[in-house]
């Protein structure tokens, strides 16, 4: 692919929009994103909190453990170690650097100071909407979108900032038009582009995602998804691309405080895009650049799938990452377009389906069965075998196919993620 195809342009900004660094689990994440940049606003520790957020965000915030505050969970959790800890010029790193003295000030403030959960008005998929006071004063902040898309900030009921209108379909506001990205055209740049313009973003995914793998391994986190695969599997390349990928996720679930380099919005799919394909193009030999080309690849799939989904639904991101990173390991083998593409068919049709119940230390199995199922996609295209247009949701041609995950994800399974925050929240049955 040529510089001056406007689609070379846009898949560099894709990627540095999406290849950004965090500690965590993305959604409290912001919410302590969100809360830290309200206290500085704010000017004080605020003698109250209220954080309205949209149901996928309590799912995500739910179960998983907030990092740098002594193993805490939950909203509120989050939003106090935001405001007192935190500094929102890091963005996603908001926590990174939270001493043990203010842990403790983080216990006490949420033991002393009133906070609240509310579900917030509205169907916006990703909504996270914080207000502080203290005394007369008071500062409400939004959050719409994605993790870091600010779009309200008001002060004493006095508008300081004010973004676009929140987006109620798959296309995010404040982000890079994606409707140029398509298997063929990913592969293409993936190919050929002058990796100088997204090596360095991609070498740190690598680093990253790598180490904090690594950490999975060698220490106890989570359910240890990936220790359990290697003492029953054997250390053969397939499974230690599982175990890999599923170490990642059970330390971050967990509350490790290593960053991680996310895709789509998520560190697991930061994650699972990135360390299987390491693990093959280490086992294989190949090039350092190669690899990195691989990884660039893995990744840019993953957006492409995800972006009919949107960035939280019922629908499991990990898929879309695992089948992407099955479809890397067909191109380190030598496959182009052709291989790719069925590849991505062939996993899909195998395990697309699988829920999103939030961020927790299942997410590590999901993912190692995500890449499993990319593994497979690959492994039946090499003996001749794939799945067909009308074989139930396959349709004919690999970009149909990815549209119709798209209105799986988004449309089909809106009540399927309805359902599920009810059950993770204890609400009755709702006949």
């Amino acid at each position: 692919m040529q510089k001056t195809d406007m689609r070379y342009r846009n898949f560099v900004q894709i990627l540095r929009e999406e290849l950004v660094p965090a500690m965590g689990c993305t959604e409290p994440i912001a919410i302590a994103y969100g809360a830290a940049k309200a206290r500085e606003i704010l000017g004080c520790l605020p003698e109250s909190v209220l954080i309205e957020a949209s149901g996928n965000i309590i799912k995500n915030v739910k179960s998983v453990v907030v990092p740098n505050t002594g193993g805490l969970k939950g909203i509120e959790a989050a939003a106090a170690a935001g405001i007192v800890a935190g500094d929102a010029g890091k963005i996603l790193e908001v926590i990174s650097c939270v001493t043990d003295e203010q842990k403790e000030d983080i216990r006490a403030f949420m033991a002393d100071k009133e906070l609240l959960v509310a579900p917030a008005e509205g169907d916006v998929v990703f909504d996270i909407i914080i207000t502080l006071r203290a005394g007369e004063d008071s500062v409400r902040l939004r959050i719409a979108d994605y993790h870091t898309n600010i779009i309200l900030i008001e002060k004493n009921g006095e508008v300081l900032l004010k973004g676009g209108e929140v987006s109620q379909g798959a296309k995010q506001s404040g982000l890079t038009d994606r409707s140029c990205m398509s298997v063929e055209g990913v592969v293409d740049f993936a190919s050929t582009c002058d990796l100088e313009d997204v090596r360095e973003l991609v070498e740190r995914q690598m680093s990253y995602n790598y180490g904090i793998a690594e950490e999975g391994m060698k220490n106890n986190w989570g359910a240890n998804i990936g220790k359990v695969l290697l003492s029953f599997h054997g250390d053969d390349t397939k499974t230690r691309a599982r175990c890999m990928a599923a170490a990642g996720s059970d330390a971050r679930m967990s509350g490790c405080e290593m960053p991680v380099i996310i895709v789509s919005g998520s560190g697991n799919q930061g994650i699972t895009a990135s360390v299987p394909v390491v693990v093959y193009a280490k086992a294989l030999g190949v090039s350092h650049d190669d690899m990195v080309r691989a990884v660039l690849l893995s990744d840019l799939l993953t957006i492409h799938l995800k972006t009919g989904i949107g960035r939280l639904s019922a629908y499991c991101g990990a898929v879309s990452a695992g089948c992407s990173a099955g479809a890397a390991i067909a191109w380190l083998h030598g496959g182009g377009f052709p291989e790719v593409a069925h590849t991505l068919v062939n996993a899909l049709a195998t395990i697309s389906g699988m829920i999103c119940d939030g961020a927790k230390a299942s997410c590590a199995a999901k993912i190692a069965a995500s890449v499993d199922a990319g593994l497979l996609g690959w492994q039946m295209y090499k003996m001749g075998q794939q799945f067909r247009g009308g074989d139930g949701i396959v349709t004919k041609g690999v970009e149909a196919t990815i549209q119709n995950i798209g209105r799986l994800g988004r449309l089909g399974m809106r009540e399927t993620d309805k359902e599920i925050i009810r059950i993770m929240t204890g609400q009755p049955i709702c006949e």
